[in-house]
């Protein structure tokens, strides 16, 4: 089991989010008014969003977990420059996302900076000179 094919987010306002994503550059084949699940077509592993409510009965339906705060996991975006980087957040700002921390020259060399989309999920957006990218644009880790 040495893959990721799938990250699922739990977010409280199906819609709301959906906007926002797509607002980022997400695309979906979703037309409902009020969709059940989305799936979005991204190029590597790949992005959903499903009700909070719903997920957690999916995980326990006797005792569905509740959020207690920040769990420890972040989501990242690697770009290709630190131009790319500082542009997903004048997109992030725009959208209403919340920047949590401005991009900027980090300890390990690169250029990163955090938001958070309407559910609180934390997303770094990171670039460092020395990244090499694979043919779906996915970075390689050596």
């Amino acid at each position: 089991m040495n893959r990721i094919n799938l990250i699922t987010l739990g977010v409280k306002n199906i819609l709301q989010s959906l906007e926002f994503y797509c607002a980022l550059g997400f695309e979906t084949s979703v037309t409902d008014e009020n969709p059940g699940i989305v799936f979005f077509k991204n190029g590597g592993t790949k992005l959903a969003l499903y009700p909070l409510d719903e997920l957690a009965k999916d995980i326990n339906e006797n005792d569905p977990p509740a959020g207690k705060g920040f769990s420890g996991i972040t989501l990242a975006f690697n770009a290709k420059s630190a131009e790319e980087v500082d542009q997903i957040f004048e997109i992030v700002e725009q959208a209403g996302g919340r920047i949590v921390k401005f991009p900027q020259k980090v300890f390990w060399g690169g250029y990163s900076g955090y938001f958070s989309d309407p559910d609180g999920y934390y997303w770094e957006v990171a670039y460092a000179q020395s990244w090499k990218f694979d043919e779906n644009d996915m970075l390689i880790i050596e």
